[in-house]
């Protein structure tokens, strides 16, 4: 895994400064440890940082074509690489290295921009083709990996991680205010935005082209939910049998490695899964690794030892403690250069610290969620529906919600009393809309309240992006619609950008291999009864590993990789809380209401009300200004 970022000065024409592409370079070392390596050719400047997992000893970067003409800077893995290089061998390519990277240069002489449809992985690159003066720049089709970019006073600039971008001198760092609404309603960012007004994240399945002074995005590939509301004469047993076996086909293309590879295994569904298939092609000799909490009711640490004793992996656990979780919250920050509102990025820091010590790259199992129906807010719309029709409407509009107020509140993790609020709050919204407040953070009033006159004109960004993507996806069943809107929103926005953080400033490469194209071709035209069966999530694909692991394993409710942090609040968090919500800061940021922030705070430290996920969503904002927004 790597880090890239370059400056084309388009407009004018002026030579770049080398020591400027090696300090955006050098704000990534994080992501590429073992070697770092530039291109300067007048106007324009590439920059890479490189973390060595295949072709160790040639793999240098940036890397060009036969005659130099055409440079790249690369940073994923290309799953197919050995069949596009075998490819092009034939078509009379020659090549210098046995890079995946060096096959995606001769791939775009070949073929032009139409190769990148052709890749299966994990990937952000920057191609400059200096005969027709060019930078084509691409993301993956999920957006597993990151790109921002900006164009300002003439230039372009672009970068994995913002932060790049920044150590470019002179860059505006202006809040973006809609970005700021929605990631107070998301806990994250959606893409195209960044948090700075004029610094964008290219999106997932799309290319950018920056040629005769112009910038035009277009997109190469969307997810395609359609077929799988067509019928289908195959039987269950059909699908389950071609499920495993993809199942194993992708977890051991994305096992290939010159180095050792382990498995991030919580014991859920997923990422058991994707374990019991690393075991199957080298039995004994998978190295595990998992988080465990004091607190019982986020601990998961029984689930991932009963998957590993099951299997035969070589278990190792670390515990994550209310004082070292405290420690890490500076550290997170540092490298945590957009807000990110999901409290998992904790832990999910000191897991990937902690197998570092081990191993150079680990298999995930994130993306099973969205590919096979897994959140437990898509039983709770089946749910609402019997809700809303058995029972009367003054009912649900008064007396349950006053009922579900006088709950006694509990600090636990996802405890009943949550869940109930949670599920009143979306009462009368629109099942997509519903979706995502469930999910979310702040909800429309407490946004209003929160930022007074700094969101006028912004109140419904959060629902005509969520309405943008149910046009977008050409589905009709409400299920492929949430499904489509949690692929480009929640996995995309916050799942996989923390994964890629916590991982890479730890420099270890988390690979996900439940997002392979193949998998992810299968997932498409999978019947959406398949996914979800009444109300079990997963239906699919937990019957094609009820086999190899345990009935405890595939049976489990979906529970989430969570953080103790209602009760880190009125603990060990607190004073750090105290002085981030103080009225003279908030009045010195002019962002937030200070009256209603205290408000917020006092009804949680009381334990009147739970505002976890609220308050963590500010507190880390607030983190995020001191650090990034000068």
């Amino acid at each position: 895994m790597c880090g890239v970022c370059g400056v084309w000065n388009f407009l004018h024409g002026e030579p770049v400064e080398p020591k400027i592409v090696e300090a955006m370079t050098r704000q990534m070392k994080h992501r590429g440890p073992d070697d770092e390596g530039f291109y300067i050719d007048g106007p324009v400047g590439l920059g890479h940082r490189r973390l060595s997992i295949i072709d160790l000893e040639t793999g240098h970067q940036p890397l060009h074509n036969e005659d130099r003409t055409i440079w790249i800077v690369f940073n994923g893995e290309i799953y197919n690489y050995l069949s596009l290089r075998d490819k092009l061998v034939q078509a009379g390519h020659q090549f210098l290295t046995s890079s995946d990277t060096e096959v995606l240069v001769h791939a775009y002489e070949e073929y032009g921009d139409e190769f990148v449809k052709m890749l299966n992985g994990m990937f952000a690159f920057a191609i400059w083709d200096s005969a027709s003066q060019r930078l084509l720049l691409a993301r993956d089709r999920i957006g597993i990996k990151p790109l921002y970019y900006t164009e300002w006073s003439g230039r372009f600039l672009f970068g994995s991680e913002l932060k790049a971008i920044l150590a470019y001198p002179g860059v505006p760092r202006n809040i973006d205010h809609s970005a700021l609404n929605q990631y107070l309603a998301f806990e994250y960012v959606p893409t195209p935005r960044s948090i700075f007004e004029n610094i964008r994240k290219l999106p997932p399945g799309h290319l950018l082209q920056v040629e005769n002074h112009q910038i035009q995005v277009r997109q190469y590939w969307d997810l395609r939910l359609g077929p799988s509301e067509q019928p289908s004469l195959r039987t269950i047993d059909a699908y389950v049998t071609e499920l495993r076996d993809l199942l194993e086909q992708v977890v051991c293309q994305e096992m290939v490695s010159d180095v050792p590879v382990g498995v991030l295994l919580s014991g859920g569904i997923d990422s058991s899964a994707v374990a019991a298939m690393m075991v199957r092609r080298n039995p004994g000799g998978i190295k595990s690794f998992s988080i465990t909490f004091d607190d019982k009711s986020f601990d998961e640490s029984k689930f991932a030892r009963a998957a590993s004793h099951h299997l035969g992996t070589e278990h190792h656990e670390m515990n994550l403690s209310p004082e070292m979780a405290l420690n890490l919250i500076p550290k997170v920050v540092d490298f945590l250069d957009e807000p990110l509102g999901d409290s998992s990025i904790i832990p999910t820091y000191c897991l990937a610290s902690f197998v570092r010590e081990h191993v150079k790259v680990a298999l995930g199992g994130d993306g099973g969620d969205e590919l096979f129906a897994g959140y437990s807010t898509l039983q709770a719309h089946k749910l609402y529906e019997y809700y809303h029709r058995l029972i009367p409407r003054p009912v649900r509009h008064h007396l349950v919600p006053w009922m579900v107020e006088k709950l006694p509140v509990s600090f636990g993790n996802i405890s009943l009393d949550f869940k109930l609020r949670r599920f009143v709050s979306g009462q009368g919204k629109p099942p997509i809309v519903r979706h995502h407040l469930w999910l979310g953070s702040f909800d429309p009033d407490q946004r209003r309240s929160l930022l007074e006159a700094s969101g006028d004109g912004h109140e419904k960004d959060f629902e005509d992006l969520v309405y943008s993507y149910v046009q977008n996806c050409g589905s009709q069943d409400l299920l492929n619609q949430i499904l489509y809107c949690d692929m480009k929103l929640y996995l995309e926005g916050d799942i996989l950008p923390k994964v890629d953080r916590a991982s890479m400033a730890n420099s270890l490469e988390v690979r996900v291999p439940l997002l392979n194209a193949t998998l992810v071709d299968f997932a498409e035209k999978l019947p959406h009864k398949l996914k979800i069966h009444g109300l079990k999530t997963k239906f699919l694909l937990r019957r094609a590993i009820r086999e190899l692991l345990p009935a405890s394993i595939c049976s489990r409710k979906k529970k989430g990789f969570n953080m103790p942090v209602a009760e880190w609040l009125t603990g060990p968090l607190r004073p750090l809380a105290e002085d981030m919500f103080s009225e003279s800061r908030l009045k010195s940021q002019g962002l937030f209401a200070p009256r209603f922030v205290r408000t917020l705070f006092n009804e949680h430290l009381s334990r009147r009300r739970d505002h976890r996920k609220v308050l963590w969503t500010l507190l880390v904002f607030q983190l995020w200004f001191d650090r990034w927004s000068k």
